[in-house]
């Protein structure tokens, strides 16, 4: 079935029951307060901007914004952007193109102009919808890209070079579109993260959505009754993909603007959610202000709070054990996924597992996996090798690119690019990125590795591990570390420090600098590698 009919289920089953709430805690909401014949708006300082929706609301905003496109010639097979911040339209904006047999294609909000118009031309995009964040951005490009496409504005204080959103889908029907959909239909285009450099368009159909539901329902076990909340940005798989296990239950769902640390566990407590997805480091924050008596646990109410769940990225075990001493209570899961294969779940650890902690865990729900070589061939026990899997929700191509497609799906198999290991018990190891591995001297060097030691140090809040030229070995490990809040530390000490670690393993190089990341949390290593490695290949220069 296409995904569009679990939201019209829980329209008829759940219709009075709220679906999405959201909060933006850097906005003071107002209240109407009538006086005799007038309503004043004032502020109310004690309460954050709320808005929510129910889910019968939920589903006949997406039918009035499917009609609306209808009416304005959209059809079966076109393409409609969507580059918004998260909000409390975005789902249902989401679910009201998936509905005319059109389908979705989610932009990156910290795109540039440059980078918008590259993604439209790439996914062929013949509508595009956009917040007030993004006025300027769109604006710069606005004459080239409204030749031959649409331009929604959603929010208040439309540009003249778009169309109001509201204004036209309010007068439409809230009647479902009659449009025939199947399982094999295409649904959605995604972009690549866009670390490696400009991001690729991954296509999936209405099977891989559905199947990511299945997955996540199945491996967190949500019911009518928890509260999910979302943290992440929505154009994301790894978050979307997660809300839909709230889409199979039909449980309500937290859009949360912002991740300080005080927000999240107000959320939690105000808004009584019980599944919370976090980034490394977003966790790693909310330690810190625990720790710093920033955050008194027992002023909130958490004791609903029972899954913390952490994914696009590899979780230091170190991280996960000092979550448990302040939240004894909480089960955990780490979840792995590519947006090739409809985000997280086709490996996860399991709630039950905790013992594995630095493990990605086995294949999901539904999901097969393998370990192989070079040729694609399985790779003997506890041998290091590429991560395939397979499975319902693997794309269908990348669009518009053949030659990429077809080094990325063989026979089936999604080669992931990530190199792992599996351990006696059959957990997954990953040990890094294919294209991330340092060659130094001969010998092959797995930055996962390194930053995992690191970040056991005290002082480390962050790190990354990237491999820089050398003359003499080929390429050297450098470490560019973050460090905590209120506290120093020196390039000395985190040399003493690596001495546990074999010799070439140790960096060569320690860099005290911020590690960027993208909105889902993976470390921007090309970032790094365009500030660092230049100077890098001066300085190797010199030297020799």
């Amino acid at each position: 079935m296409p995904i569009t009919e679990l939201l019209e289920r829980n329209a008829m089953l759940y219709g009075n029951d709220v679906a999405l709430v959201e909060v933006n805690p850097e906005i003071t909401e107002t209240r109407r307060v009538t006086w005799r014949e007038y309503e004043l708006i004032e502020p109310n300082p004690e309460c954050c901007y709320r808005r929510e929706i129910t889910w019968k609301v939920f589903n006949e905003k997406a039918n009035r914004f499917a009609n609306m496109l209808l009416e304005r010639g959209v059809k079966k097979g076109d393409k409609v952007g969507i580059l918004l911040m998260n909000c409390l339209e975005w789902l249902p904006i989401y679910f009201g193109i998936l509905k005319t047999g059109a389908l979705a294609v989610p932009l990156n909000f910290r795109y540039t102009a440059e980078e918008i118009r590259y993604c439209l031309d790439l996914a062929e995009v013949d509508v595009l919808m956009f917040g007030p964040e993004f006025i300027g951005r769109v604006e710069e490009i606005a004459e080239e890209i409204s030749r031959n496409r649409l331009l929604f504005y959603v929010g208040e204080g439309c540009p003249s070079f778009a169309e109001h959103y509201d204004s036209h889908s309010a007068n439409c029907s809230g009647d479902a579109p009659d449009i025939k959909i199947s399982d094999s239909d295409d649904a959605a285009i995604y972009f690549s993260s866009g670390t490696t450099g400009f991001p690729k368009a991954i296509l999936h159909n209405h099977e891989s959505l559905v199947h990511s539901a299945k997955v996540e329902q199945n491996h967190h076990g949500q019911t009518h009754d928890d509260v999910f909340l979302c943290i992440p940005p929505l154009y994301h798989t790894g978050a979307k993909m997660h809300w839909f296990g709230s889409l199979q239950s039909g449980g309500k769902a937290v859009l949360l603007k912002g991740v300080k640390p005080k927000s999240i566990i107000e959320t939690v407590s105000n808004e009584k959610c019980s599944i919370v997805w976090l980034l490394v480091p977003w966790a790693q924050d909310i330690l810190d202000a625990v720790d710093r008596g920033e955050i008194n646990t027992e002023n909130y109410q958490l004791l609903q709070w029972r899954l913390m769940h952490i994914g696009a990225q590899p979780v230091p075990p170190s991280l996960i054990a000092r979550w448990k001493e302040h939240f004894p209570n909480h089960k955990y899961d780490t979840n792995y996924g590519l947006s090739e294969s409809i985000g997280p779940g086709c490996v996860h650890l399991g709630v039950d597992n905790i013992h594995k902690v630095g493990a990605i865990g086995k294949a999901g729900f539904g999901w097969e996996v393998k370990i192989a070589d070079e040729n694609g061939n399985a790779v003997e026990h506890g041998q290091v090798g590429e991560l395939y899997v397979k499975g319902p929700g693997v794309m269908t191509c990348y669009y518009n690119d053949e030659k990429a497609t077809a080094e990325t799906l063989k026979n089936g198999w999604l080669l992931t690019g990530d190199m792992a290991q599996e351990d006696e018990d059959g957990f997954i190891y990953l040990v890094d990125r294919k294209k991330d591995v340092i060659i130094s001297g001969g010998e092959n060097l797995y930055p996962v590795q390194i930053e995992d030691f690191l970040r056991s140090h005290p002082a480390v809040k962050d790190v990354a591990v990237i491999g820089l030229p050398d003359k003499r070995l080929g390429e050297i490990a450098a470490a560019v570390i973050s460090i905590k809040e209120g506290m120093a530390c020196t390039e000395e000490e985190i040399n003493i420090f690596c001495q546990k670690m074999p010799r070439y393993k140790r960096p060569h190089r320690i860099i005290f600098a911020d590690v960027p990341r993208n909105p889902t949390g993976k470390i921007e290593k090309l970032k790094l590698r365009e500030i660092y490695c230049g100077e890098s290949l001066v300085a190797s220069q010199i030297k020799n």
